[in-house]
Formats: C-alpha cells, sequence, structure tokens
C-alpha cells in the first residue's frame, strides 16, 4: 500500500499548496516510515535537525507485512516486520523525531523552500525533504492471495526464500526478475515452479538458458493462477491453463510457497512534476549518493532502490540521506 496518494488534478509547473492551514516550517521533513525513514530520523535527530516525519497509513512500509525478519543485523533471533518497525520508531522518538501520522498529498520544490501538502490540508514548509516512500510491490488481486500474505505468499524471495529450504514453491513472472527469484530459490528448495503467462520467456537469454538447465526448477509456460488453497498457509496453487483458448483446462499443484516475481512500483508520483524518475517511476540519485535533481531534496530506500531492495539497504541510504541533509543545510 502507498505511504501517500497521487494527485486527483493534474499538475503544472508547481503542484497546488493552497491547503487551507497555515504553513509549519521544519529543518527537516521526511515522508515515508520504514528502514530508511526512521534511520534518516535517528541520525538527522543527532545531528539536531529536528526531523519531522510523516509516518503515511501504513507504516513501516512493506515490513508489517513479513512475520519473520532473520537477514537484518542485531536480531539474532529474528523478529517480525512490526516489531522491528515499532524499534525504529522508538529509537527516532528517542532522539527527539515528531512523529506524525499524515499522507503527502501534492508537492512544491520549485523554490529554494520546499512545500508540502499533508492530508491536502496541512502545509510544511522545509528546508530539506528526504523522500523514503518506498515502493508497492505488484501481486496478481486474487483474494486467496491476499488471505495468504504472510502465510505463503510473498514478493521477495531474497526475504522469505530461507523459510521454505527443502520445500516445494512456485514463483509467477516471466522476466529476469522472476528468473533470479527462481534460480535463488532453487538453490535451497527442493523444487520450483516457475509460473509465466506468456509461452516464452521475456528474460535475457542468459537467464532463459540458466532457468530452463536448472534440475529442480520447472517452468509452466501459458498458466495464468485462478487461486491458492491451504489450511491457514498456502498448500496448493489452481491454475488454468492456456485460458481463453479452445483447449483451456485445470490443474493444481502442491506448493508451500507462492513467491511473486512482476515488479513494484515506486511510491513517486507527486513528486514528479519536480523530481526526475526513470522510465518506471524510480528516483534517480547521483550514483551513489541520495542526492536527486532537486538541491535539498534526497532520496533513499526503494523509492530509488531497484536493485536490492533490503531493508538493510534501505536504512544504510537513509542514513546517507540525513547525512547529506545535515551538509546541505551546514553549507547554507
Amino acid at each position: 500500500m502507498s505511504l501517500f496518494k497521487p494527485l486527483e488534478t493534474k499538475l503544472g509547473t508547481n503542484a497546488n499548496t493552497n491547503a487551507g492551514s497555515p504553513a509549519e516550517h521544519v529543518k527537516c521533513l521526511i515522508i515515508g516510515s520504514g528502514p530508511a525513514g526512521y534511520t534518516a530520523a535517528i541520525y538527522a535527530a543527532r545531528a539536531n535537525l529536528k526531523p519531522l516525519l510523516c509516518k503515511g497509513i501504513q507504516p513501516g512500509a512493506q515490513l508489517p507485512t513479513t512475520t519473520e525478519v532473520e537477514n537484518f543485523p542485531g536480531y539474532p533471533e529474528g523478529i517480525t516486520g512490526p516489531k522491528m518497525m515499532e524499534d525504529l520508531e522508538s529509537q527516532a522518538a528517542r532522539f527527539g523525531t515528531d512523529i506524525r501520522w499524515g499522507i503527502a498529498t501534492s508537492v512544491d520544490f520549485s523554490g529554494t523552500t520546499h512545500k508540502v501538502v499533508i492530508d491536502e490540508d496541512k502545509v510544511y514548509e522545509a528546508d530539506t525533504v528526504i523522500i523514503a516512500t518506498g515502493a508497492t510491490a505488484r501481486y496478481l488481486g486474487l483474494q486467496s492471495e491476499e488471505n495468504y500474505k504472510g502465510s505463503g505468499v510473498s514478493a521477495c524471495a531474497t526475504c522469505d526464500g530461507f523459510f521454505y529450504r527443502n520445500k516445494d514453491v512456485a514463483v509467477v513472472g516471466g522476466g529476469d526478475t522472476a528468473c533470479e527469484e527462481a534460480l535463488y530459490l532453487a538453490g535451497m528448495c527442493r523444487k520450483v515452479y516457475l509460473i509465466v503467462r506468456k509461452p516464452f520467456l521475456r528474460a535475457s537469454k542468459i537467464m532463459q538458458k540458466r532457468v530452463l538447465n536448472a534440475p529442480n526448477i520447472e517452468v509452466l509456460f501459458e498458466r495464468t493462477t485462478k487461486e491458492l488453497r491451504g489450511n491457514h498457509v498456502v498448500e496448493e496453487a489452481l491454475l488454468i491453463k492456456r485460458m481463453g483458448h479452445s483447449d483451456e483446462s485445470e490443474e493444481s499443484i502442491k506448493i508451500d510457497g507462492f513467491f511473486l516475481a512482476i515488479g513494484h512500483t515506486p511510491n513517486s508520483d507527486i513528486f514528479k512534476p519536480f523530481i526526475e524518475t526513470d522510465e518506471t517511476g524510480y528516483i534517480k540519485t547521483v550514483p551513489g549518493t541520495p542526492l536527486t535533481n532537486v538541491p535539498g531534496v534526497f532520496a533513499c530506500g526503494d523509492v530509488q532502490d531497484k536493485v536490492y531492495r533490503q531493508a538493510v539497504t534501505a536504512a544504510g541510504s537513509g542514513c546517507s540521506a540525513a547525512i547529506e541533509a545535515e551538509r546541505y543545510l551546514a553549507q547554507r
């Protein structure tokens, strides 16, 4: 779920920031409350930037839908996603971060002071803005898929594959990402089904070759997922073979895990009139930094990272964003 909602009106050069409430000025405004946003808040608060963090309607970005996090340093026994977010929020608050609910609905980055409207009403004028709104994994839109989120359904093999060692899983998708996820899972799972809607793979030739040569990966071409079934956890996927053709049929596969690899949507729409993004919406930053094309506006976490998309890398980039925000203010 997005941490902000896109504008319903078309934007011109400047977004509409003539909201009802008088503007409140802040040194550092952080939009987003995942590992990137909270880490940025911790560093910004310790640098005496008095950060204000708007945490949106789903605090913690994608982590609240993750039952166990075992690959974040400092938690040797693992931790649930929601509890990890509670810990990060408490740490940010401890150093003086002003944490508030609210959804960013429009921005105006055309001046030296950056304006952000929250909930179409509250206006903040910020010397620096850190964008940490994350990216939303794409799902198939099945009700059964929603029912099993965190109980067999995942959008991150790197995050959750460990829980399916020596088990049978399925990956949905036909591009490079899906092939990479399938190969990653093949290294620890007994069997990996790659469910592909088309009669061919869209992945690069080298990735296709690796997948087709993997002994424990079975590619199921021309399959569409109809439903997931199981007693509290995923146990079976019902597929439609050659949907829409005269020989359409149904089949089922027994699985323990169901992984989506059909892409992510970066939560960047409201920033696009001012911030440069790539063709899929990821915010462009100067390589190796959180700097955007707008001075004083920084991006961190999954909204600008389409490669790693891990909590630990998001946290690292949040640290960088806060340090760069402090340097920017010091130079001014």
